[in-house]
């Protein structure tokens, strides 16, 4: 805009000095002339501030396509892609042309899940299929162009009974990628989970293989998201959600560090705390472990605040706690003034936390629901039937990992007309190194929808100075895709509409993935064609 400003001063100055020496013809001439040559000088400077690259629609991918965003990988853009027993990578250029679809033939028919640890000129792909009763966990490393650079190795293999259909093996990786970890759990016996981890290098060297076992005391023990971190310790938490309740008790910590074949489980004692869903960050930077939930003042109550939890990984111990109570301002923002205040953040989940390196934290919460016939979705429902942490009576593995800020909903929808899918608010909260509140804003939007959940929500891209909240809002008629920014200091920019849109894509920005420090890949749906788009910022 700096630059913008300087043009315009010099052709102002320009046009002053010719049209003093001309008459009203050329004057009229001139000013046409001059007008032209403005739009047409700063053009340029304004287009190049957002751009939006469609992929072409393939013939074998619809609404019934499995998918996974790889990332960008070289000068490559690599997408997964799953028709029942067909498996590809779709292979892209920077302009989201498709450069070729590599089958993966050699992933077996009855293959069960894939994870993709994306490097800057390679990739790990480890893959689990079932031969006979035995799941096998394998890994291949691929280039920028999805062929083979080794052959595939076995990691691991597990004998079961039965036709497996969800993942016995878990990958996670932490933030640097340096530290690869796979495991498995038997549950076999409700009483001793037996957990196998196996943790790899970033070559997938592995460095320790462990089995230990974990009581559950309690049938109604639940897990939080499972982690490592940049020194290669598991962490997570477990708790307990008695049948039929909404609150949470009994909360641990629970780590094991890269070389002892040992679990350390620490209580965090949250005494007569009423607490909801537990979520749990890694802050690498500072060595911490960060806890928060939605609380309650009494069981079946309404959410009245957030409860936060730190532990310090130097010192291993518990380094603060605090309840932050929502005000009545920020309870307004959040539903509206002429909501109930009360009842403001009933439908709020926790949706994501970023850690900044000074040990501060901003988390990002959602008013996500459903409505249907029957009656309204609410969090009880979700814990009670559909919960992702139930311990299983039925299964002698499990694999307990899923999309940690996710919700139980379906990405493309059941076809059933009986469900509406509602995703409202933003919330966000932004927290100083020592646990203190700095600001708080929130982004009004309302969405719905009655196929599925996949064209509501909304997606973060983190431009380093700003967060960008990517979403779609009804434009005369048209879903569109939005763009709200917020700044340092919680101030909310609203975009305008983002240029280059076609009106017969809709965009599903709640599964996009940023790629770069200002690109992202987003799918989209063409008619019942299954597409992606490219957004530079």
């Amino acid at each position: 805009m700096e630059i913008l400003g300087r043009r315009t001063t010099i052709l102002n100055l320009a046009c002053k000095n010719v049209l003093m020496h001309c008459n009203s013809t050329m004057k009229n001439q001139l000013i046409g002339s001059l007008l032209a040559f403005v739009l047409i000088a700063c053009f340029p400077l304004i287009s190049s501030a957002q751009r939006i690259y469609y992929s072409e629609s393939e013939r074998d991918d619809s609404r019934r396509t499995n998918f996974e965003i790889i990332g960008k990988v070289g000068n490559n853009i690599l997408v997964f892609k799953n028709n029942r027993t067909d498996n590809a990578i779709s292979v892209y250029d920077n302009e989201m042309k498709l450069v070729e679809r590599v089958k993966l033939d050699y992933m077996d028919d009855r293959w069960i899940n894939v994870d993709f640890v994306p490097f800057t000129d390679h990739l790990w792909m480890i893959y689990q299929f079932q031969r006979k009763g035995v799941v096998y966990c394998m890994g291949v490393k691929l280039n920028s162009q999805a062929k083979m650079l080794t052959d595939p190795v076995e990691l691991d293999t597990t004998r079961i009974g039965w036709a497996a259909s969800n993942k016995i093996y878990t990958t996670v990786f932490s933030d640097d990628k340096s530290k690869i970890l796979v495991f498995k759990i038997n549950s076999k016996n409700p009483n001793n989970f037996l957990f196998t981890t196996l943790l790899y290098n970033n070559e997938l060297q592995l460095q320790q293989k462990h089995r230990m076992s974990l009581a559950m005391e309690e049938r109604n023990d639940y897990f939080t998201d499972f982690l490592v971190d940049n020194d290669g310790d598991m962490v997570f938490g477990k708790y307990i959600r008695k049948s039929g309740s909404d609150f949470v008790s009994d909360v641990r910590l629970i780590r094991k560090k890269a070389t002892e074949e040992q679990f350390v489980i620490s209580d965090l004692k949250i005494g007569e705390k009423v607490l909801d869903e537990v979520k749990i960050k890694i802050d690498n930077t500072n060595r911490r472990y960060i806890f928060t939930a939605l609380y309650y003042k009494q069981k079946r109550g309404n959410i009245e605040g957030l409860y936060t939890a730190v532990w310090d990984k130097s010192s291993d111990a518990l380094l603060r706690e605090s309840n932050l109570a929502f005000s009545e301002d920020l309870r307004r923002l959040a539903k509206g003034p002429d909501a109930n205040l009360r009842l403001a953040f009933n439908d709020y989940f926790i949706k994501n936390m970023i850690v900044k390196r000074d040990g501060g934290f901003i988390l990002i919460g959602e008013s996500m629901y459903t409505t249907s016939r029957g009656g309204a979705f609410n969090r009880w429902d979700y814990y009670n039937w559909n919960s992702p942490w139930a311990s299983p009576m039925y299964y002698n593995y499990y694999s307990p990992y899923y999309n940690s800020w996710g919700s139980p909903w379906n990405r493309w929808g059941n076809g059933s007309q009986n469900t509406r899918y509602h995703a409202e608010n933003i919330m966000i909260l932004s927290f100083d190194k020592d646990g203190n509140l700095e600001w708080n804003n929130v982004i009004p939007k309302s969405q719905f929808d009655d196929e599925g959940e996949g064209l509501v929500s909304h997606q973060i891209m983190n431009t380093g100075g700003e967060l960008h909240f990517l979403f779609n809002l009804y434009e005369r008629r048209t879903l569109l895709l939005n763009d709200q920014s917020i700044g340092p200091e919680g101030q909310i920019t609203r975009r305008p509409t983002l240029k280059g849109l076609d009106r017969a894509i809709e965009f599903m920005p709640r599964y996009g993935k940023q790629i770069s420090a200002r690109s992202m890949i987003i799918p989209c749906q063409y008619r019942n064609y299954l597409t992606f788009a490219k957004v530079d910022f």
